[in-house]
């Protein structure tokens, strides 16, 4: 017994290995895919912007009797016969939590999709840290990477995802403190009643959360046909169909009630909701979650960006 244990530890030892450096393979071609969605979509994103106490110039305006004269831009009033001031912008960084699934199953890709699962989360999680790290933000990653201030807060995480230890489910998050936004990407194939019971107390807490489910136009659609064999990539549980296409009305049936519930239980939680499939483009998701985070959803339709509020 002890030689066959010690063979199944060895082997898990060399997956997780090689689960390792596949990941660090992968990270930076999706932190430059990342920086040129975040470059499409930046002109769009106006953060938490207002006047108040700062550095950084917000804006020209009248000046009002009674304010300080030493408000008043000499320059700009030259211009015209009106006196402004110069406004600067209120700086009060907020902390946005990241986080995407790296299990097993966000691994696949079909014979249909663009790019596995696992590379579209990365790149909306790291697309979406960099321009938030542009609005001056603070960007954490549950587990991984404490929150920081800081425009390479993007290289950072992606630096530090390589680093990460291998992790299955939802992350914990008894370092979140306060009230913050955290992000969520990953597959959710799990029963919508258990994936609620583990973000529902985060609600209670006073997160505001986003989720993003990623999805591979297989697992909608269901293109299988004949005799064929399904294995769960978390457990390792083979089920073999002898007639697929018979299952596929019974499949798509389950696979869109377990979505819909799930966006359902999200939005009764007060959080926002959104999905992404690998052969549609990820600029889609990531303009729903920053209107979300800004507080403009997405006007798009939720067929052309699985966007939920």
């Amino acid at each position: 017994m002890a030689s066959i244990g010690q063979t199944v530890e060895q082997t898990s030892t060399s997956e997780v290995l090689s689960r390792a450096q596949a990941r660090a393979m992968l990270v930076p071609d999706c932190m430059v895919e990342a920086k040129r969605i975040a470059n499409t979509v930046i002109a769009g994103w106006h953060g938490r912007r207002q006047r108040g106490i700062g550095e950084n110039f917000w804006q020209f305006r009248p000046y009002a009797e009674g304010e300080s004269l030493s408000r008043i831009d000499w320059r700009r009033s030259a211009r015209d016969d009106h006196t402004y001031v110069r406004d600067r912008e209120w700086e009060a960084a907020h902390t946005v939590w990241l986080w995407a699934d790296l299990s097993p199953s966000m691994m696949y890709k079909s014979t249909l999709a663009q790019v596995s699962k696992e590379s579209r989360a990365l790149v909306i999680m790291l697309a979406l840290a960099e321009i938030l790290a542009r609005s001056g933000e603070r960007i954490g990653c549950p587990g991984i990477m404490e929150p920081v201030s800081s425009r390479n807060a993007a290289e950072r995480l992606a630096t530090a995802i390589m680093h990460a230890p291998q992790a299955t489910g939802l992350p914990e998050t008894a370092m979140i403190r306060g009230q913050s936004d955290i992000v969520l990407i990953g597959d959710f194939l799990d029963d919508a009643d258990e994936v609620m019971s583990r973000l529902t107390p985060l609600g209670r807490r006073g997160l505001r959360g986003h989720v993003v489910e990623i999805a591979d136009p297989a697992e909608e659609i269901f293109p299988y046909s004949g005799r064929t064999e399904f294995t769960d990539p978390e457990t390792g549980e083979k089920l073999v169909a002898g007639r697929a296409e018979n299952i596929r009305d019974q499949y798509q049936i389950a696979y869109h009630a377990r979505r819909e519930a799930l966006g359902q239980a999200l939005r009764r939680l007060g959080w926002t909701f959104a999905f992404n499939r690998t052969d549609r483009l990820a600029s889609e998701a990531l303009v729903a979650v920053h209107g979300y985070l800004s507080g403009m959803p997405s006007q798009r339709s939720a067929g052309s960006t699985g966007a939920t509020a």
